[in-house]
């Protein structure tokens, strides 16, 4: 069968799942399931038969969010929060995977970018990180303690004005996707840059090694999630730039949804990153195999969360739907 005959005969049943969904229509919690059933049937189908098409990628979508909506107990009503970061945000998340990719790839570039400048121009270190900043870390190389700059706050002030400050990144990652996801990717070169042009600065310091592993004890979720609030943005900005089927103003409204769902499921990991700065990262005589276990923890969780788990909890429940 080709795919428009598939999706015309079965279009109405997807559309009133769909309204179920968004509460314009009621039915019975029992023609829901059977419903979900049916969904999931026209998933298998598709996938067998037209992979890696819209019609694949819209089922799924819809199947993820019933899952919500069947499956939801009085437990889960009583634990809404356990209940977003357990099910409902990866199973959202699993279709945002491509805007990962994109802002991963935009800052990644951007930080190579800042590095090769700075191997080229002995000032652009000082033009992206201010000359201030540049002074006081050669007068701590001087004094032999280059990571000096993570010990002169209190643990506790510095451990909330950075929290604070990386939350604000984040918002500005996200609320530029507005501007038709320009802004974001703006900030995803303005971050990467600076990141790039750091390192390399410790680098022609013959300082890679002690700088690396140190700032990417706080540095790896810390960059992740600014990462994954760029994701946010793009999805922001894609509301508006591709509607599909949804006018321009629903699929806005939409996108918001969904990118405040991002945003607030980076919210424990900026904490753990600022927790990490202001209490683990000015403990610079740490040995290595310790900063190390730190670092690869912090990684292991965030690829977890954002891209292994999703992905999971998505194939189960598909699995779980064709039973």
């Amino acid at each position: 069968m080709r795919e428009a005959a598939f999706v015309k005969i079965h279009k109405d049943r997807w559309q009133l799942f769909e309204n179920v969904l968004a509460k314009k229509e009621q039915i019975s919690p029992d023609k829901l399931s059977d419903l979900y059933i049916e969904i999931t049937d026209d998933l298998s189908y598709a996938k067998t038969f037209y992979p890696n098409s819209n019609t694949v990628k819209y089922l799924n979508s819809i199947a993820a969010s019933a899952h919500q909506k069947i499956y939801k107990t009085k437990k889960e009503g009583k634990n809404r929060l356990i209940s977003f970061f357990k099910t409902e945000f990866p199973l959202e998340f699993y279709n945002h995977q491509k805007q990962l990719l994109i802002a991963f790839l935009v800052f990644a570039f951007f930080a190579i970018v800042g590095a090769f400048s700075a191997s080229e121009d002995g000032d652009f270190v000082r033009l992206i990180l201010g000359d201030n900043y540049v002074n006081m870390t050669l007068e701590n190389i001087e004094k032999g303690d280059p990571m000096a700059v993570y010990k002169q706050e209190g643990q506790t002030e510095m451990f909330v004005s950075i929290t604070i400050n990386n939350i604000k990144v984040a918002m500005y990652a996200f609320l530029l996707g507005i501007l038709f996801s320009i802004g974001t990717l703006y900030v995803m070169m303005q971050n990467g840059i600076m990141l790039g042009s750091f390192l390399y600065f410790f680098y022609d310091k013959d300082l890679l090694w002690e700088s690396t592993r140190t700032i990417w004890i706080h540095g790896t979720i810390e960059i992740s999630v600014i990462i994954i609030a760029g994701c946010a943005g793009m999805v922001l900005g894609n509301g508006l730039l591709f509607p599909k089927t949804y006018t321009r103003l629903d699929s806005f409204k939409k996108s918001i949804k969904t990118g405040l769902k991002i945003m607030v499921s980076t919210i424990p990991f900026f904490i753990v990153a600022g927790f990490l700065e202001g209490f683990v990262t000015r403990h610079t005589e740490m040995p290595d195999w310790l900063a190390i276990i730190v670092i690869l923890v912090s990684l292991a969780a965030i690829i977890y969360y954002y891209i292994i788990y999703p992905i999971q909890l998505t194939k189960q429940i598909q699995e779980d739907g064709a039973q």
